[in-house]
């Protein structure tokens, strides 16, 4: 091997002065593979040089590939990035390390062996047309050097230990945000373990709404004007501050840390595509949670093909609209006054371009009549996890909706309206699935040290260990992601790709997460009292909603080869 490397210093990590020249170095290996890559399926999916649509699908799992192995690239690009940055400003200690090496060393193995796109899934390089001469360039020194001593699992035993010692830390390792930041992290994290986590379980176990006194107080927090411009009522502070309070709020529990979603994904549509008039009724009302809303989009036999959408609006004599159809998987739909309503005003089109965004009115309903306005029915869907707002399915019929709340003002501009949130959405999706996989590494070191079998703690095992450890290791590398994907979004550059990419490995991470501590858990984590078996539920959602794994890794290839 031609970089010395010295092996492992201290027994479990790689020379400091080794490791961040040796993760730079590694970086361009894979950049060159990807390209290698890109250029193949480019060639495969196109006609007469252009992308062909049916050619991505006949060629799903290669084109799929590409957007993972894409994610990973930028993961490894962001988690060397953050290590410079912190060496730089002289906050790159041990766990920081660790958690660096680790990363590298488990991620270029899986760039060359096979990514997991999920438990049941692998993609390797040869399903994207590379052979072994195209993989030559992952014998680089620095790749061999980091494979090889990356990580062990005296690495990760080692990174478990500084995890004890290190227990009354927020995060495992430092974050690289600045300490404002910080400090709203600390805010609310102390508000989720004194207001939250006592109580998470039961609303599950019980399919309880979660207190509107919660709501009220998240409200007197600024979670629901978190990032609506102050003219309007709101904070104005920036995407990654959403971030960190959805990360928090969902470790706490996911139900509370979704609350806010709804308020993102309505303001997002108000202030890019509403009216002055529009801004100024609903985005104070959006920012003080006076006006609670639901986003109303997905139809049954529909699911992520929303330009096959049947809902009717009907313009009558006065300039109102009537609505017409069926709605499915619509959260915190019965105790709120808006719906961001997605229907049909063209009835002559059957795709994207005939759809139009209303801000539907509605009076609140409670549990004994849910939906108590003329024109709308509902009922609910009872699901594994994710139960704190409920979901449900709606029927309107000849539901009245003023013409003022036509969104902008003019037809058929709601499918663009909707895509314009996507970024927002799949960013604070990511957040809290990074929220997720903190909770149920939360709730599994702290049974691994209590629980003894053989005469010692669980976490003694190195196969327990392991499991923490990647947990950690991962997580660190869903933040960086995501807070990438929100710092490119407050500079107002486009950010679908890097968005959808933490919010694809984010939810991976979750579940991944979850899995592992039940596993930890043992029997006692199959048992409904047990939380981790809550968490496990809930981390099952974050793969589909906000746009199903497989729809975002087509999303994230198309682009790339666009």
């Amino acid at each position: 091997m031609a970089h010395d490397g010295q092996g492992l210093g201290a027994k479990n990590s790689i020379i400091l002065s080794d490791l961040l020249s040796l993760t730079g170095a590694a970086i361009t290996p894979v950049e060159v593979v990807l390209e290698t890559a890109k250029n193949r399926l480019r060639k495969l999916v196109s006609v007469d040089g252009r992308v062909s649509a049916q050619l991505i699908e006949e060629h799903q799992t290669a084109t799929h590939g590409l957007a993972w192995l894409a994610t990973y690239a930028q993961a490894l690009r962001q988690m060397h990035k953050w290590a410079d940055t912190l060496n730089s400003d002289g906050k790159f200690g041990e766990v920081e390390q660790l958690i660096l090496q680790v990363t590298f060393g488990e991620y270029l193995w899986q760039v060359y062996g096979g990514i997991q796109m999920n438990q049941g899934e692998v993609l390797r390089l040869q399903d994207m047309g590379l052979g072994q001469d195209d993989m030559r360039m992952l014998m680089e020194p620095a790749v061999q050097t980091l494979t090889q001593h990356g990580n062990t699992q005296a690495a990760r035993v080692r990174l478990v230990d500084l995890m004890q010692e290190q227990s009354a830390n927020i995060t495992v390792g430092t974050t690289g945000l600045d300490d404002e930041l910080e400090m709203i992290r600390e805010q609310f994290r102390r508000y989720a373990v004194e207001k939250v986590e006592p109580f998470a379980h039961e609303w599950h176990l019980k399919d309880e709404l979660i207190p509107m006194e919660i709501i009220e107080e998240l409200a007197e927090m600024g979670v629901f004007g978190l990032t609506i411009p102050e003219e309007y009522g709101g904070f104005g502070l920036s995407k990654a501050s959403m971030c960190v309070v959805s990360e928090e709020l969902s470790r706490g529990y996911i139900g509370v840390g979704s609350l806010g979603t709804r308020s993102e994904i309505a303001a997002e549509l108000i202030i890019a595509g509403g009216t002055e008039e529009q801004k100024q009724k609903w985005l104070p009302r959006l920012a003080s949670a006076e006006t609670l809303p639901t986003a109303v989009f997905t139809e049954p036999n529909v699911g992520s093909d929303l330009g096959s959408l049947r809902t009717r609006a009907v313009k009558d004599e006065s300039g109102d609209y009537k609505i017409t159809g069926n709605k499915t998987w619509i959260t915190h739909a019965a105790r709120t006054q808006v719906m961001t309503l997605l229907a049909r005003t063209d009835p002559d089109t059957t795709n994207y371009k005939g759809l139009s965004m209303f801000l539907a009115e509605k009076a609140p309903g409670d549990d004994t009549t849910p939906f108590p306005t003329d024109g709308m029915t509902g009922g609910e869907i009872e699901v594994l996890g994710y139960r704190g707002m409920k979901e449900y399915e709606l029927a309107f019929d000849n539901f009245h909706v003023k013409g003022e709340n036509l969104l902008g003002g003019e037809e058929g501009k709601g499918f663009k309206q909707l895509m314009e949130t996507f970024e927002s959405a799949r960013i604070q999706t990511a957040a809290r699935a990074i929220g997720v996989a903190q909770s149920a590494l939360d709730l599994s070191m702290q049974y691994a040290l209590d629980r003894k079998q053989f005469g010692k703690s669980l976490i003694e095992f190195p196969r327990v260990a392991n499991k923490l450890a990647m947990m950690a290791v991962e997580i660190m590398v869903a933040r960086q992601l995501t807070y990438f994907s929100a710092f490119e979004k407050d500079e107002g550059r486009r950010c679908d790709v890097e968005a959808g990419m933490a919010k694809l490995l984010g939810a991976r991470v979750a579940w991944a997460a979850a899995d592992n501590g039940l596993q930890i858990h043992g029997g006692n984590g199959f048992a409904l009292e047990y939380k981790i078996s809550r968490v496990l539920c809930d981390a099952r959602i974050l793969n589909i909603f906000e746009g199903a794994a497989e729809i975002q890794a087509q999303v994230i290839a198309r682009r790339i080869l666009g």
